[in-house]
């Protein structure tokens, strides 16, 4: 099966593409129909004939709601419709309510807590007041739920949720996903997503111009090397070894050795120097100081931060920035800036998680996304925002959600291993936006080839294998386009 589009529109950008669908010919009740239309059949695909209920808000949503009632209904299910309120008179909404002549049922917590489905259509991604009270209580009441676009109380922009958002079993939205689908906790929420196609044209998005996207091979090519290539053009990466936690850089250097760059050197205090050399045999490593490595105009990237500790990066990151070097700065090279993220201006990508964020630029709020676009702004670098959810910003307004890496992840130096990852990518060339996104992508991968019970160390040896299955999956996907 083919991953649905790259595109995720906020529900302002959704709302323009219905305009520009509109105008273009295809009437509001016309996608209202097909939209109806689409959740019945998702609905037929996953459940048994049942008890349902559909509890219709008085928007486009409910709508969308009173069309699903009427189809089910044709299609001999029990069905029973509630109206939190009826819709305004003339609009597309209205219009469906009109069409729809089965049961109407009180909208309450009891006739919710009886249905054996409730599909959701109270309230769309758009909603911008908590869910609470008669309608809260109305959906908590619910054993099964299908949400039409998202949960109600679930932000389509953020993922958050604003008062109450019940757990949908399955979830269908139209021509493409939103934001809030991916981010957490709304990825939860939704259960089985369905994109449906209900008569939007692709062009609406040249009118759009979304911003937003799912992380994957559609944003982003691997470099492959051909018959000309040698370890020069694959690019040097210069991973900054400090002399307590070696094992960091050790695994940001194989990051950088699997993730395709050409050499690979850990520059480290004479002290440590000789637990790095008893690595990899691959590895160079050399205690050369700062200053002398600059010298060398080949080393263009380098790894800052995974290990360092604090005062060594403290004074090493600034050299690197002055210097015009390409640095992906992680660990260390952020914590030891906390509150002062303008130090960091300059470098390529930041790698924080949750916690180095909220120390470097304060609390993430409930809008990831938003955050890490904040930060990407100020710093004018790539923020890689890590989690479950993983968001890559960068300073334009240009954002990946990461939604595929297992939580197997969440084990100590995996970030280490990204950070390698991203800095071989820039190494070879690749733009820093599209190697932190293949970056993240790729890490992933590999972790779900590791399986359950990874540590940080089976990452490398499983990018080989997840670069291969990418690459196949990008040719079966170019050869069922053609």
């Amino acid at each position: 099966m083919r991953e649905p589009p790259p595109e995720l529109l906020t529900p302002a950008e959704m709302g323009k593409a219905d305009e520009a669908t509109i105008a273009g010919g295809v009437s509001g009740i016309t996608l209202m129909e097909n939209a109806g239309r689409a959740v019945a059949r998702a609905v037929l695909r996953r459940f048994a004939p049942c008890r349902t209920l559909v509890l219709c808000g008085p928007g486009n949503n409910g709508g969308d709601g009173y069309v699903t009632a009427r189809r089910l209904a044709e299609m001999g299910w029990p069905v029973a419709l509630a109206a939190l309120a009826p819709p305004r008179a003339g609009t597309d909404a209205a219009l469906a309510a009109a069409r729809w002549r089965g049961p109407r049922v009180g909208f309450s917590p009891a006739t919710a807590a009886r249905a054996e489905l409730v599909i959701d259509a109270v309230f769309g991604a758009g909603l911008s007041r908590p869910v609470e009270g008669l309608v809260a209580d109305a959906l908590r009441a619910a054993r099964l739920v299908a949400a039409i676009d998202v949960p109600s109380g679930l932000d389509g922009t953020s993922g958050a949720v604003l008062g109450f958002a019940p757990a949908a079993a399955l979830t269908v939205t139209f021509f493409r996903r939103k934001p809030g689908h991916l981010l957490l906790p709304g990825r939860l929420l939704c259960g089985a997503l369905v994109l449906a196609e209900i008569g939007t044209p692709v062009h609406v998005l040249e009118t759009v111009r979304p911003r937003t996207f799912a992380n994957g091979p559609a944003l982003w090519q691997l470099p492959s090397p051909t018959s000309d290539t040698h370890k020069w053009s694959r690019g040097h990466v210069t991973i900054l070894g400090g002399e307590a936690m070696t094992g960091a850089a050790r695994l940001a250097a194989a990051g950088a050795r699997r993730g395709g760059a050409g050499m690979v050197t850990i520059a480290a205090p004479e002290a440590a120097a000789p637990v790095y050399r008893a690595g990899e045999a691959g590895v160079i490593v050399t205690s050369a100081s700062l200053a002398e490595l600059l010298q060398d105009t080949r080393r263009h990237v380098f790894v800052c931060g995974p290990g360092l500790g604090a005062e060594s990066a403290r004074v090493a990151l600034p050299a690197l920035l002055a210097a015009g070097r390409q640095v992906v700065a992680d660990a260390d090279a952020l914590t030891v800036f906390a509150g002062a993220p303008e130090a960091l201006r300059g470098a390529a990508v930041l790698t924080p998680h949750a916690g180095e964020f909220a120390r470097l630029f304060g609390p993430i709020g409930a809008n990831r996304l938003e955050a890490a676009h904040a930060a990407a702004r100020l710093t004018d670098a790539i923020v890689v925002l890590k989690g479950a959810d993983t968001v890559i910003a960068a300073p334009d307004g240009w954002a990946a959600i990461n939604a595929s890496a297992p939580p197997d992840l969440a084990t100590a130096g995996t970030g280490d291993v990204l950070a390698g990852v991203i800095a071989g990518l820039l190494a070879q060339g690749v733009p820093a936006r599209e190697a932190a996104a293949a970056g993240v992508f790729l890490h992933g991968t590999a972790a779900e080839i590791a399986g359950p019970g990874l540590i940080a160390e089976d990452l490398p040896r499983a990018l080989p294998r997840a670069v291969t299955k990418i690459r196949e999956e990008m040719e079966r996907w170019r050869g069922s386009a053609s």
